[in-house]
């Protein structure tokens, strides 16, 4: 079987990893890749704006399965376009990722369905939202509506700080903006709760914590995301099946009485409020990093699994998965997420001597003359599976440390809540 994964992130190099593992594969291919998927798969220069190159590409050359990894090409309808031909895709259609596409989109189903969620406002021009938030108590939540590559929200704590966040979404900084998301705070703990569907049929799939903020000890600005570990401390069965029937069940039903079925991965962002669970997002797609900390533990077949949803046949898969705790650490280039240099060579990748359960995936890389450099602001995912998340820690600093690369920092307080625990 040939396969296509559309993406260039650690997201994708994971997913890219999990499946060359299977006997069934005759040949992946990265679109376009990284320094990384370019040792066990054909990365392909392809604009992933340009829908009707991609499909020439699959048809020439015969792909059986086409897997999109990021969300802005499902948000686009890249997998409706390439349904039309036939092509098996994984990834849900254009109307059901507007549940990432478009945060107002989910908030109103929300209202719809009694989806528990933080109470909120849409507002449509800076004076609408700064006269509200002048009668509101603060901390408040200020979001784009549209993607935003994990950044369009705004932890603000007086209302100096929620004229800037204001002033920068309605001045295009995530794209062009009609409206915002004002919402009501909930001082509880995050959780991300995974699914996989089939249209009709859906399982668990895991769940983690990943860690957003720049700095250590949570400080800084809003990332896509320094690292995650899994499984998350808060899960628990009660919260599973209030998780499931309170939220992901009317959300299906929601985008059923649209006309749609729900087909890929669903990323359920969520607020933990006294083992109470709140819908904060949804992602239309695995996330990143939690994708790198999720996939080392399946021990099912991933390609299987991905064709099973694609026939509607998820029900006839038994998903199973490693007992082990995981911990993932994101290299990042320094100044991220603000401005950092770009093509910044990486030395010392072949000191990295990799441990069995132990696994680095390349984000924001490239390749040149046998040289790998940091093209972005997130560049190697280090990851460690054992039976305590100290020992995974300890071996994932231990390979940054022997990689030793000058051009980049990483957060060494991942998982801090969950080992103090231990």
């Amino acid at each position: 079987m040939k396969v296509g994964i559309i993406g260039s992130g650690g997201r994708e190099h994971a997913i890219c990893q999990t499946i060359k593992n299977s006997n069934k594969i005759e040949k992946l291919f990265c679109f376009p890749g990284n320094a990384g998927t370019k040792n066990i798969a054909e990365n392909v220069n392809i604009d992933l704006e340009n829908f009707e190159k991609i499909r020439d590409y699959i048809l020439n050359k015969n792909i059986d399965l086409v897997v999109v990894g990021p969300e802005k090409p499902l948000v686009d309808g890249l997998v409706d376009y390439l349904e039309k031909f036939n092509i098996k895709v994984f990834g849900p259609n254009k109307i059901a990722a507007q549940l990432e596409g478009s945060k107002i989109f989910t908030k109103k189903i929300c209202e719809k369905y009694n989806i528990p969620t933080a109470k909120f406002g849409i507002f449509y021009n800076t004076n609408e939202a700064i006269k509200f938030l002048q009668n509101s108590s603060f901390p408040s939540v200020i979001k784009a509506d549209n993607l935003a590559s994990g950044k369009g929200v705004y932890i603000c704590n007086n209302i100096k700080e929620a004229q800037k966040a204001i002033d920068e979404i309605f001045g295009g900084k995530f794209g062009k903006a009609e409206n915002l998301l004002i919402e009501e705070f909930l001082d509880g703990e995050e959780m991300s709760f995974f699914t996989i569907h089939d249209g009709e049929n859906f399982k668990n799939f895991g769940t983690a914590q990943d860690h957003k903020r720049a700095l250590e000890g949570d400080k800084g600005k809003n990332t896509g995301g320094m690292g995650a570990y899994s499984p998350s401390r808060l899960i628990n069965e009660e919260l599973e099946i209030k998780i499931i029937n309170k939220i992901i069940k009317p959300t299906l039903k929601g985008l059923s009485e649209l006309g749609t079925q729900y087909k890929g991965f669903l990323y359920t962002g969520l607020m933990i409020v006294k083992n109470e669970p709140y819908l904060v997002e949804y992602n239309v797609r695995m996330g990143d990093p939690e994708c790198q900390t999720i996939l080392p533990k399946l021990k099912t077949n991933l390609s299987d699994i991905f064709l099973a949803c694609c026939e509607k046949k998820l029900n006839q898969i038994n998903i199973e998965w490693v007992n082990k705790k995981s911990l993932c650490v994101v290299l990042c280039s320094k100044g991220y997420p603000e401005a950092y240099k770009n093509n910044v060579e990486i030395k010392n990748l072949d000191k990295i001597k990799l441990k069995n359960n132990n696994f680095m995936y390349h984000a924001g890389t490239s390749e040149d003359k046998n040289k790998i450099y940091a093209i972005g602001g997130r560049v190697l995912n280090f990851v460690s599976l054992s039976d305590n998340f100290a020992l995974a820690k300890e071996n994932i600093i231990e390979n940054l440390q022997n990689l030793n690369w000058a051009g980049g920092f990483y957060r060494k307080d991942i998982g801090y809540k969950v080992i103090e625990d231990q």
